[in-house]
């Protein structure tokens, strides 16, 4: 059985960058925006997608795209089997980011997103976007 990770979807809106910029950030905090991937590691009943696994597919998926630098959590997710009507949990890997504002920025997430889902059998990925105020 594939694994469904749900989580809330957001897509890149053509005035993303814009809600960004509307927000009142404190200098030197500036508006930019954050997304966060939400990655299931289950495949049927068991962990599919091993640590080294991972670690590979963010050096040749995610690195690449967003070399600027990026944040990865473990994490346990769940998630609910319509088809059996059962919760269904797994270890899960949550990887934040915070986006350079460049027009390919969406094409890149969605790319990533393909690429995890084709690997590793998954009907899902979540995405999360939200603007936020960032400084370094």
């Amino acid at each position: 059985m594939l694994t469904p990770f749900v989580a809330v979807l957001l897509t890149l809106a053509p005035g993303g960058a814009a809600d960004a910029q509307s927000l009142a950030c404190s200098s030197p905090q500036k508006p930019q925006q954050v997304v966060d991937l939400l990655f299931g590691r289950k495949i049927g009943g068991r962990i599919g997608v091993t640590e080294a696994q991972w670690a590979k597919f963010v050096d040749r998926e995610i690195t690449p795209r967003f070399p600027d630098g990026l944040t990865v959590f473990n994490a346990y997710g769940q998630w609910r089997d319509a088809e059996h009507n059962r919760i269904v949990r797994e270890p899960s890997k949550i990887v934040t980011i915070v986006l350079p504002g460049k027009p390919e920025d969406g094409e890149h997430l969605n790319a990533i997103v393909d690429a995890y889902k084709a690997r590793f059998k998954q009907q899902s990925v979540g995405m999360i976007l939200r603007p936020a105020c960032v400084s370094f």
